[in-house]
């Protein structure tokens, strides 16, 4: 699950909230242990997802750095790389 969280940081144009809030069903998911909460655990895992995503976005403002941006489409092939070295 973990593989799915990419860095939001430091990407011209910035990370959307869609990606942030990715990243936090991503980050949930895998401190709950599931893809799909019961009927039970639905409202706090939801309230769980809200948190980390409002709080990733106040990181991702805050912080700052002296390096210029990443593109996009150049870390995209770097993944894809990786992978199809990984998978022979």
């Amino acid at each position: 699950m973990c593989r799915n969280i990419r860095t939001l940081h430091n990407f011209e144009p910035a990370a959307t909230s869609d990606e942030v809030h990715a990243a936090a069903l991503q980050y949930v998911r895998k401190i709950a242990g599931t893809t799909k909460p019961s009927q039970a655990n639905v409202e706090a895992f939801d309230f769980a997802v809200e948190e980390i995503a409002h709080t990733t976005q106040h990181l991702l403002d805050a912080l700052v750095t002296n390096a210029p941006p990443k593109n996009r489409e150049i870390e995209a092939e770097k993944r894809r790389a990786r992978f199809a070295a990984r998978t022979g």
